[in-house]
């Protein structure tokens, strides 16, 4: 049981959770990323983002279906749906609402003078002006501290880059992206904490 719960967590917070200031590449020429998730090559969902407005200040909306299953009988369920702004290249806020296998979350971010406010139900914190939500597209964000968008959380992890195209990211999350020479998002790898293995494939 506790592998399940770990399971849940880690793909909870892993997929939820990446991009400073924009390198305009990261924005696909398609206007849209869409990856199946698998767990140790079994597919278990769905990964989708669409862009909209100018590349500098696009609107990014994600949207994460999943299922893990036990054999026949699903043990997880998870939807993650999020609204992310940018302007002049600079993250500006952030909208998400999650229901992890019936917990709903709900977490609202901006970009002010003083820092980036992140709300939650229950609690309200200011992290550095250099924060960005942890979203995977933007392979720019790793120059400066992640929150997760899920739970509102500044995240303890720190990002090194591997090769030109592969950043690998350690600490309370072990993920790594991948891009393409224009910057674009083109896979995901991770480790959950049973040891089992979480793949993001592009469609």
């Amino acid at each position: 049981m506790s592998a399940i719960v770990d399971r849940r967590r880690l793909i909870a917070g892993g997929l939820a959770c990446l991009a400073p200031g924009l390198a305009l590449a990261a924005v696909p020429a398609a206007r849209r990323l869409t990856f199946s998730v698998l767990r140790n090559g079994t597919r278990i969902g769905e990964h989708l983002m669409t862009f909209a407005g100018d590349p500098a200040a696009p609107v990014v909306t994600t949207e994460v279906r999943m299922a893990v299953k036990l054999g026949p009988v699903p043990v997880f369920r998870y939807h993650h749906h999020a609204v992310e702004r940018w302007s002049g290249g600079r993250f500006a806020s952030l909208e998400t609402r999650t229901d992890s296998n019936g917990k709903a979350e709900r977490v609202s971010a901006r970009r002010t003078e003083g820092g980036v406010v992140i709300e939650t139900a229950g609690a309200r914190i200011t992290g550095p002006a250099s924060a960005r939500p942890f979203t995977h597209w933007n392979p720019e964000v790793f120059s400066g501290p992640l929150f997760n968008p899920q739970e509102g959380k500044l995240l303890k992890v720190t990002a090194r880059r591997i090769s030109p195209g592969q950043w690998a990211v350690r600490g309370e999350a072990e993920i790594d992206d991948f891009y393409d020479g224009a910057g674009v998002w083109t896979a995901l790898k991770g480790r959950l904490k049973d040891g089992s293995m979480l793949e993001y494939r592009r469609t």
